[in-house]
């Protein structure tokens, strides 16, 4: 399996401490807010976050999240098609610059949300919880839009965008929702149940339509984990693992350190080693440790560190090599 990192886009000190964990894989987000550049759509700019990762001896594997604005495809208002256009341009350059994976999702509105992101948590670290009864009640600034709508829009953008993923040997990795509600303040979410998946690919047939395996996301939807694993191994749709835990329900839960899950971690590990994965891993969502501030809930670089050594060891208890 390919252990892998979710890395700044441009130079920081968790770059030198992921080489230093023997980490030689990269994931970015490089929207302009996050790089100073243009969009990835823009080859030159791609280039350039690519050059400095490897620079620092780290290979940029691929992209997670929403690259640009995506308001205007996932909730289907004017100008949509240009942004699938500008989409269809990031993988092409994505192939150009032999990153083979883009991890995205079709949450409208409001992404990955948590009510708390100070839960206090073993020795006074800090994880982020959602209690769905802490979340205000009137819609947002989208106003209602059914579930219904939001499939008409994900249909538009993946039957146009799979073939060019397909062309271009992307693995396209869609990742559930999180949390994996029927809606949220009013906007449909329609990952949140294993049967989405199969609706999403039997939307656009393709071997670059798969998942991103986000298990505690698949936990909170109540599915098997080892049943999803196996049904999307063997369709050969696992293309990336996101590796955490959670404790609670889709409706209350809070985040927990990687080791109060170790079984549980340990058996999705063996799961998607009997169907034969072997893409690319990574640590998801740790804990805020003493001496950091909590302006990256789920991100901070002491909770990652101790998240990748556990993982490692994981790993190498079960035997799986590491590249």
């Amino acid at each position: 399996m390919i252990l892998a990192e979710y890395l700044p886009p441009r130079p920081r000190l968790l770059w030198q401490l992921a080489a230093q964990m023997g980490i030689r894989h990269a994931i970015v987000n490089a929207k302009p807010e996050r790089t100073g550049l243009k969009p990835p759509w823009d080859l030159e700019s791609l280039r350039t976050v690519r050059k400095e990762l490897a620079d620092a001896g780290l290979t940029l594997y691929g992209l997670e999240g929403d690259q640009f604005d995506m308001s205007r495809i996932k909730l289907g208002l004017p100008g949509r098609d240009e942004d699938i256009e500008r989409f269809c341009q990031m993988l092409r350059n994505m192939a150009e610059l032999q990153m083979p994976l883009l991890c995205y999702n079709f949450m409208a509105q409001t992404g990955w949300f948590r009510s708390k992101t100070d839960v206090p948590a073993r020795g006074g670290a800090l994880v982020s919880g959602f209690d769905l009864e802490q979340i205000p009640s009137e819609p947002t600034d989208a106003g209602e839009v059914p579930s219904e709508r939001i499939w008409q829009n994900f249909e538009h953008f993946i039957k146009r965008v799979m073939p060019v993923a397909e062309e271009f040997g992307i693995q396209m990795a869609l990742h559930p929702d999180d949390p994996p509600l029927p809606a949220l303040r009013g906007v449909g979410r329609i990952f949140g149940t294993p049967e989405a998946f199969e609706r999403a690919y039997a939307l656009a047939p393709s071997p670059s339509n798969g998942v991103t395996f986000c298990r505690a996301n698949f936990k909170l939807m109540g599915a098997n984990l080892n049943d999803c694993i196996q049904r999307f191994g063997k369709q050969k749709r696992l293309f990336f693992l996101h590796l955490r835990d959670v404790r609670g329900t889709a409706q209350k839960f809070e985040e927990v350190f990687h080791d109060q899950a170790a079984t549980q971690l340990m058996e999705t590990l063996k799961s998607c080693q009997a169907v034969g994965f072997d893409g690319p891993i990574r640590c998801d969502h740790v804990p805020t440790l003493a001496g950091e501030a909590n302006d990256q809930p789920g991100y901070g670089t002491l909770g990652r560190l101790f998240a990748d050594g556990y993982i490692i060891g994981l790993m190498d208890a079960l035997k799986i090599p590491r590249q």
